[in-house]
């Protein structure tokens, strides 16, 4: 079924998959964007976003974006359950991390409910917990928290800070807006930071860990006394991410940081770290 010029002889399934396809690693794109990423003209993407919206395949964001909706991300669980369990695939990702930042703890998060669970691979020779436990930390207080929730579904989110954001320590964030920002620049540049949020003598940076369908299924963090030495120890962190994203997606494109992003967490660490 033909467009117009711009577009013609391209069938409309065609042109619905190809602005399925922009989502695959789970960013989020402006209208304009996705006609540029897909060469649809900026009417007929718009037409089809808003049809997919309605259809529950993507969602508008608060920043007039669209990302993956919630039944997209149900066909992706489903299509997840066959991937070989997710500790498995990250115990070795985790200890390699481990050797890289050898002061470091490093843990592996995954939605739970309003909490994040997760497993931590302390400093040192201990192995990988073999199984998940009961541990958990809250999501907006937590750097492997923040990673899960930047990618949420976004009734989740503001279901979440409806509830009350509870404060841990003095630096806690707990103005909903502070953390819609804080969120919105996780999804920007693929590293969340906290510092003193939950613990005060432990600061974290993380990065998300994306599975088929470019939904978000996992978080690694990093955590150390000093939130300088986060810097030292991030790229390790985000060569870990891409590693695991690529083990667990089938055709996973390789994510980046630009420099903006890289200048916008340096920004973050500084105004936090004093």
């Amino acid at each position: 079924m033909a467009g117009n010029s711009t577009d013609a002889g391209r069938s409309v399934t065609s042109k619905v998959i190809a602005i399925l396809m922009t989502f695959r690693t789970g960013e989020a794109y402006s209208l304009t964007e996705i006609a540029r990423l897909t060469g649809l003209p900026v009417s007929t993407a718009h037409r089809l976003s808003m049809e997919l919206v309605d259809w529950g395949m993507l969602q508008r964001t608060g920043e007039g974006q669209f990302r993956t909706g919630s039944q997209l991300h149900a066909i992706a669980e489903r299509a997840t359950a066959a991937v070989p369990n997710l500790h498995e695939r990250a115990r070795r990702v985790m200890e390699d991390l481990a050797a890289a930042a050898s002061r470091a703890a490093v843990r592996l998060g995954v939605l739970r409910g309003s909490q994040a669970l997760y497993l931590e691979k302390e400093p040192g020779d201990r192995p990988v917990p073999v199984a998940f436990g009961s541990e958990t930390v809250p999501l907006h207080a937590s750097a492997l928290g923040r990673a899960l929730l930047a990618f949420a579904p976004h009734d989740f989110v503001e279901t979440m800070i409806g509830r009350g954001l509870d404060r841990y320590t003095p630096h806690t964030t707990t103005d909903p807006d502070e953390l819609r920002h804080a969120l919105a620049v996780i999804r920007l540049t693929r590293v969340a930071l906290c510092l003193r949020e939950y613990d005060r003598d432990y600061c974290a940076v993380a990065v998300p860990v994306f599975g088929m369908g470019g939904r978000v299924v996992a978080a690694l963090e990093l955590g150390l006394r000093d939130g300088h030495d986060l810097c030292m120890v991030r790229p390790s962190l985000i060569v870990a991410g891409r590693a695991l994203t690529r083990e667990l997606q089938t055709n996973a494109g390789r994510s980046s940081l630009t420099i903006s992003a890289d200048r916008q967490f340096d920004a973050l660490l500084n105004a936090k770290a004093g």
